[in-house]
This record gives C-alpha cells, structure tokens and sequence, in this order.
C-alpha cells in the first residue's frame, strides 16, 4: 500500500523577516535564514533565547498556521510528523495515542506505522521566526523606554506649545505601552507631571497632564500632593469646561485621589454642578458612568448630600432613570437612596413629580440591589406624606410590585419592607376599593 508522505517543505509561506518579507521553507533554508544549530540569527546577539519563553511573551501576535499544533492549536516547540504526513506537537500527539487512538487526528487515516519523526526543519523556522519577532518587540520596548526617558527630560526644560506637545507625546507613550508606565513612575514623572498643575496653568497642559496621571499609579505621597487646593480647583475647572475625554479624566482623577472614600473638597459645590452636566449628557455613556460613580462617591459626605438637594440634583437624577444601563441605573438608585436620608432630600423626592413613577418600575425587573434601593426610596417618600404619596403610588402600580416582591425569593427585609409599604398605601382605603384601584388579579387578592 502506497504511503502519503507530502513533502512539507512545499506550498507553506510566510513572513519570516521585520521587513514583511514572504518564503517559503525551502527558500529559508537555501538562504541559510534558519541559521546552523538553531541558534540566534539576529546579527550581534549570541544567546539562545528559550522558544517557551517567547512564544509566553509573544502570545498577543498572530502566529503562521504552519506553526500551530491541530490538537492545542498552540505554537509547536517540539514538532514531530506522522507517516501520514501531518505534524503535531509531539507531547500532543503522543497523549493522543496514550488514549487508544490509532489514527491521525487532522485526517482520521488509520496509521500504518505510529513512529513520530522529528521534524528538525520546521523546529528550526519555527525558532527563528519567534527569534526575530521577540527581538524585534525588545528593540521597540527599548525605543520606547527611551523616548519616555527623553520626554520626562524634555518637560523640565520646554515652555508654552512645546510643553503641551512634550505632554501629549508622553501621554500616548503612557497609555501604548505599559513598560513606558513603570519607566515614567520610576524616573519621577509623577511628581514632574503634577507640578505643572496649579492656578496658572493653561487648560491645554491641564488635559495632558490629567491624562498622563489616570494612566499612572499614584502612591500615598503623590495623591496628597495632588489634594492640594490649588491642584483641585484646576481639575474641576476642567471638569466643568474640557472636553468630554478631559471631564471623564477629571472624574477618574477625583476618584483616585479620594480611593472610595468622601475626602472635603473647597470647591465641592462647582464639583456638583459638574459632575451633573456630565452625568445628564446622555450622548456620552462613559461620561454618565463615571460621573455617577464619582457623585455615588462624594456623598457620603452629609454637607455634600445637602449641597447635591441644593443646587437641584434630584430632578434630573430621577428623569435620567428610564434611561439608564444596569450599572449607571443602580448607582442612581444609590445616589438617590442617600439622598433620602437628608430631610432636604426626603422633601425633593416628594415634590419631584416623576420619582414615584419612574422607581416603581424598578421594583423586581432589574436586580435584587435596584429593587432593595427603590423599595428605600419609595418608603422615604410614602412616609413622609402618606395621603399624598400612596394614592400616587397606587395608580403607578406599586400595590401588584409589592406583592410580587412578598411572593417572591427575596430576602426576608425586603419583604418585611414591601409588607409595611402595602400597609401605608392602602391606610386611605376600604379593602373593596383598594382591591378595585389596584387592578389585583383574582388570585392574588
């Protein structure tokens, strides 16, 4: 019977070169592109690099098929080849007939002879091609290094549009390469960084500058630094007046500085006043996120709840609902839930004619959290002004939500809650009436 060997050194090309050039296996081999003893053939450089290691380093990069095992679909380090003609990764290959297989997995050809050979020439591409491409990668990782180096000298010296330029080319390095990031913090580039932020400082170098910091790390001494009165009243400048791609940095800058917890700002109000514009730009989600995530942030604070009810956040807080993904939908509730803690905030909720509406339709269509944040909202609300609020809440059908969240597998506080809620909605009516304004089904009255 006539054996099927292909000869694998036909019909396969590929890029073996940095400069895009394509061979096929003879021609690398012909033009000795292999190298001798599957050494380094990257002139001025003798080691011999570990192909695992590579290979590890260079995961991102697209690989030629030629290279991959069909049983892993890895990049072979050890191939080997079938009398079928096929080649696999060789501890592969040999799992697959630890199995009980006695056939070639791509073609599914019984094997007339299970020896697996080496197949050196393949290894040896293989190798080379990893080779180039790693040292290829290390040289821009070294450029890369180095330009951020040139850059942070650059920024002690230059002034005016040269210094917003220096700032924007070190902010694309930053954010490129996650080497240039380290390079920047281990050189000082934080603190040189922050003191170009301060009263004078022009909106241009602000933006680079807030731009190259969220990118960074930012260690105790330098967020206290950056706390500075003079350094926050530029940042939510910013905020209320850059771009959208600066306001969404100003936020993130915030948000680090404070690390999740309510830190006093002079300038809170103009914060606020900011942080709404952003979050009620509906055209801009990233926006919205990040300035709800901020707002949800800063009132913990008391003096910052009643600042927010005072320049009239609950308003377009409780109109931006409908609207809202999961995520920025519960940070509203939450916002909102805090709110109602405040005696000011208890009466903007009543008097803001869409806040029953709009929460009662997150009673049990979202998550568990959205229902628990609007069963406290909705409660804050009745409370307060029972006679007024419960007939409202009836007719936006809060009575069938409640009893859904009773019937259902929620945790007993929320049905103890959804219980005492019930129980202030229907104070105003006789049983027959209040069965009748609910619409309630047969089976659930």
């Amino acid at each position: 019977m006539p054996m099927y060997q292909p000869n694998i050194l036909r019909n396969v090309r590929l890029d073996v070169g940095a400069g895009g050039q394509v061979l096929d296996l003879e021609t690398a081999i012909k033009d000795g592109i292999l190298g001798g003893g599957g050494g380094l053939v990257c002139a001025g450089v003798t080691e011999k690099l570990d192909l695992k290691k590579m290979i590890e380093e260079l995961e991102s990069i697209e690989v030629p098929s030629v290279f991959i095992c069909p049983i892993s679909l890895d990049p072979m380090q050890d191939p080997v080849t079938l009398c079928t003609g096929q080649t696999y990764e060789r501890s592969n290959i040999l799992k697959w007939f630890s199995l009980g297989h006695c056939t070639c997995p791509t073609t599914m050809q019984e094997l007339w002879d299970d020896t697996v050979t080496p197949n050196r020439t393949l290894q040896q591409l293989i190798y080379s091609w990893f080779s180039q491409k790693y040292m290829a990668m290390k040289k821009r990782s070294e450029d890369v290094l180095g330009r951020a180096t040139e850059l942070l000298d650059s920024l002690k010296k230059v002034k005016g549009q040269a210094r917003v330029q220096t700032l924007k080319e070190l902010r694309n390095v930053v954010v490129a390469h996650s080497m240039a990031k380290k390079t920047v913090m281990d050189k000082g580039g934080v603190a040189l960084v922050s003191s170009l932020l301060g009263p004078f400082t022009t909106h241009a170098v602000g933006a680079e500058a807030i731009g190259i910091l969220v990118s960074l790390e930012l260690d105790l001494p330098s967020k206290a630094n950056l706390r500075q009165p003079a350094k926050i009243s530029l940042v939510v400048d910013m905020l209320n007046e850059g771009s959208i791609e600066t306001k969404i940095n100003c936020t993130k800058l915030i948000e680090m500085l404070i690390g999740g917890k309510c830190v006093k700002f002079e300038s809170s109000l103009s914060l606020l006043a900011g942080l709404l514009r952003l979050v009620k730009d509906k055209r801009h989600p990233n926006g919205v996120l990040a300035g709800l995530g901020l707002l949800n942030t800063i009132c913990l604070d008391e003096s910052v709840r009643n600042s927010a009810v005072s320049i009239g956040a609950v308003r377009p807080l409780v109109e931006l609902l409908p609207g809202l993904n999961n995520e920025c939908l519960e940070l509203a509730l939450h916002i909102l839930e805090v709110l109602s803690t405040i005696p000011e905030g208890k009466l903007a909720l009543k008097d803001c004619a869409n806040t029953i509406p709009n929460v009662v339709k997150f009673l049990m269509s979202k998550s568990e959290s959205c229902t628990q944040l609007a069963l406290s909202i909705l409660w804050a609300v009745c409370n307060l002004a029972p006679e007024e609020c419960a007939a409202l809440a009836v007719e936006a059908g809060l009575a069938a939500k409640l009893l859904l969240v009773i019937q259902s597998g929620c945790n007993p506080v929320l049905k103890q809650r959804s219980v005492e809620l019930l129980k202030l909605c229907s104070l105003n009516y006789t049983t027959t009436i209040f069965i009748s304004k609910c619409k309630l089904s047969r089976t659930i009255q």
